[in-house]
């Protein structure tokens, strides 16, 4: 698939190019997205080229990863990045970083809520998963106002630098956006015991 470019009242998602290189490998020295990714730490020049140039137009290419930087409404260097990826037969899982000055100004629900969007119209998504670091209270944060359900802990399910990590777990579904589903759904009744 060619890479597609999406816009939100703030934000325009698009591509990244060669010029972004600088910017992803500034971005990347922040403590919080060494800590709360899982990104190389050290992060050097080499990774930001690699993830820039080879990693995310592969992912566009093998559609198995469909990643999108995160700009102002005029374009310009990245704020951030945000990808749908790991594809299941009807569902993706949505992974993003806001670097450091762009936070807390809720450009990154604005980025999930837009990606969650085009993967249930676009892609065929009818789950939409986000998994994060126990302790990541922003990216849960995040969301939690782009509509996801927590929906528990995975113990040892994620992976950071050679280290096994317990995660939270939440899932998106397109009637939570008031969308159409595109498999029928049928809730479990509540629980009889409880």
């Amino acid at each position: 698939m060619e890479p597609v470019t999406l816009t939100t009242p703030r934000l325009l998602l698009d591509a990244f190019t060669p010029e972004d290189v600088d910017a992803v490998f500034e971005a990347c020295q922040d403590a919080a997205v060494q800590r709360w990714t899982t990104i190389p730490v050290p992060y050097g020049r080499e990774h930001a080229e690699s993830f820039v140039l080879r990693m995310a137009p592969d992912g566009w290419h093998h559609e198995t990863e469909f990643t999108f930087a995160v700009r102002g409404p005029g374009g310009g260097t990245p704020m951030g990045a945000a990808s749908v990826h790991h594809p299941r037969p009807g569902y993706w899982e949505v992974g993003y970083w806001m670097g450091a000055g762009h936070r807390g100004a809720g450009h990154t629900a604005e980025t999930v809520s837009a990606l969650a969007r085009w993967a249930f119209t676009e892609l065929g998504c009818h789950r939409l998963d986000w998994r994060a670091e126990v302790g990541n209270t922003a990216s849960l944060g995040t969301a939690r106002r782009a509509g996801f359900t927590l929906e528990g802990v995975q113990r040892a399910a994620l992976s950071s630098n050679g280290t096994l990590r317990d995660c939270w777990r939440a899932s998106l579904l397109p009637s939570d956006l008031g969308l159409p589903t595109p498999v029928p759904y049928l809730p479990a009744s509540p629980d009889p015991a409880a």
